[in-house]
């Protein structure tokens, strides 16, 4: 019911206007967001880097509204390629193409992820193109396949487990060599096209995990790069520890090495795990968000952690 109840607030204008403005909301908003600026999020950066791990950037935004908009949410990006170069730092970079302007123009949003992929390359950088609510599957799948035909090979993908058809579209993926994010799912899905019961979710992660990993033995799949910003084919996002479990488990019966595989984890969340798995020798990437436009992306951590609802009522009144 409350995952419901913030998945639907994720996209109310009003409630955001109310929501963000509070400082009680930033609060508990920056647990999970790395600072509203790049510099911040730079420096965060650095420092998991300094501590073993690696990371992934997030410029916030999703669902431009105007061209201009969209605009500028590709200039940052490219600005960031840059930053990450001249700091040597072991992170790449996550983007949303609605952010790059999908709603607004699909040939506007394509040249925008041509463009970003041309920088990033040039930086020797890798982009992952993170997967938005079902209605954007397929034409974010379509996106991929378009860049890749151009011949960029340093871009990758985001698999929801939730999803009904993700076990086809993951072999798929898996056999062209494609590296994968494999995640539960954070958006409000109809039971018409994804799990309605978390059993089956988690059973379906199980399943896409080992349909990466065994495709991660082939010698043609991509390995963990020595600057630390190319991912492995198969990267496992969860902070479940059975999930976990299951996946060491499995690619110890594979023989995997753990150049093949990586598990990634959203940055303010179950740090100590994190360091737990550097330590026994794992490679670890934080997905490390920031920006202005958090409200969307925090309303999603909470549907994920709902008991930080009593949270906000004890300070929604407060000056």
């Amino acid at each position: 019911m409350l995952r419901s109840i913030f998945i639907s607030l994720s996209k109310i204008s009003w409630a955001q206007r109310a929501i963000s403005k509070g400082k009680f909301a930033w609060k508990l908003a920056s647990r999970f967001i790395a600072g509203e600026n790049k510099d911040s999020a730079l420096r965060v950066v650095a420092e998991l880097n300094s501590q073993g791990l690696l990371a992934t950037l997030d410029y916030l935004g999703e669902h431009a509204q105007t061209i201009d908009a969209a605009k500028g949410a590709v200039n940052k990006v490219l600005v960031l390629l840059d930053d990450i170069q001249s700091a040597g730092l072991k992170a790449n970079v996550s983007i949303k193409l609605t952010q790059l302007g999908l709603i607004l123009d699909e040939e506007f949003c394509f040249n925008h992820l041509l463009t970003i992929l041309a920088k990033a390359q040039e930086n020797d950088n890798f982009i992952r193109i993170d997967m938005e609510d079902s209605s954007l599957t397929e034409k974010t799948l379509e996106f991929l396949h378009q860049v890749m035909v151009r011949g960029y090979s340093n871009v990758g993908i985001v698999i929801q487990s939730y999803l009904y058809r993700s076990e086809k579209d993951t072999r798929a993926l898996a056999a062209s060599r494609v590296p994968v994010r494999v995640v539960k799912g954070a958006y409000r899905e109809s039971e018409q096209v994804a799990y309605p019961d978390k059993g089956d979710v988690d059973r379906n992660f199980d399943l896409l995990t080992s349909i990466l990993l065994e495709a991660a033995l082939q010698e043609d799949t991509p390995l963990h790069s020595h600057n630390g910003r190319f991912p492995p084919l198969p990267a496992i996002a969860t902070h479940e520890v059975k999930r976990i479990l299951f996946a060491r488990e499995k690619a110890k019966q594979l023989n995997l090495t753990p150049d093949r595989y990586e598990f990634q984890m959203l940055f303010g969340i179950r740090r100590n795990l994190q360091h737990e798995l550097v330590k026994a020798g794992y490679f670890v990437r934080v997905y490390v968000p920031y920006g202005t436009h958090w409200y969307p992306y925090f309303m999603r951590r909470l549907a994920e952690r709902p008991a930080n609802v009593w949270f906000i009522i004890d300070n929604l009144f407060r000056p």
